[in-house]
């Protein structure tokens, strides 16, 4: 195989790897550090426009704090991974409801803010709405299940 021996194999094979970790290391540092800078941005950019434009401020700092909290389960889940070299189902359950809940708020808010509504504007925005509600619902009955599950594989014996 190209003077190819089992040891150089195994050598780029541990070189591979270890760039592999480097690079969950990495992201998992950025989402942190990403999640802090919005974070702090958020509240820098509430604190001078909220004497204007309370609601409108409010709404978006609500929407930058629900993007922090799924940067940060995003996080949590690769740091998981870093830790037990298992990726867990439950986290991205989590990701996907905190998403779509964030949806449903800010379109609900840019939607109240409308004058005037035209009516294929609102079936479009009732539609949307019903999507993400259904999507929240599955995701929860996913989560379910899955906590189901893991109960089942680790049961508490009492005495």
């Amino acid at each position: 195989m190209l003077g190819w021996t089992p040891e150089s194999i195994k050598q780029w094979v541990g070189w591979m790897q270890f760039l592999d970790r480097w690079g969950y290391i990495t992201a998992c540092l950025s989402f942190l550090l990403v999640g802090m800078l919005v974070f702090v941005y958020s509240w820098v950019a509430y604190v001078q426009t909220v004497q204007t434009d309370f609601l409108p401020a409010t709404i978006t700092l609500l929407n930058d704090l629900l993007f922090v909290i799924i940067l940060l389960e995003l996080f949590r889940t690769v740091l998981g991974f870093l830790q037990s070299d298992r990726i867990r189902l439950q986290p991205f359950l989590h990701v996907g409801i905190i998403a779509s809940v964030r949806r449903i708020l800010t379109a609900g808010a840019e939607f109240s803010h409308q004058d005037s509504v035209p009516e294929e504007m609102f079936q479009h925005y009732i539609m949307d709405m019903s999507l993400h509600v259904v999507v929240i619902l599955v995701l929860m009955f996913a989560l379910y299940l899955h906590r189901k599950s893991e109960a089942q594989e680790n049961p508490i014996y009492s005495k």
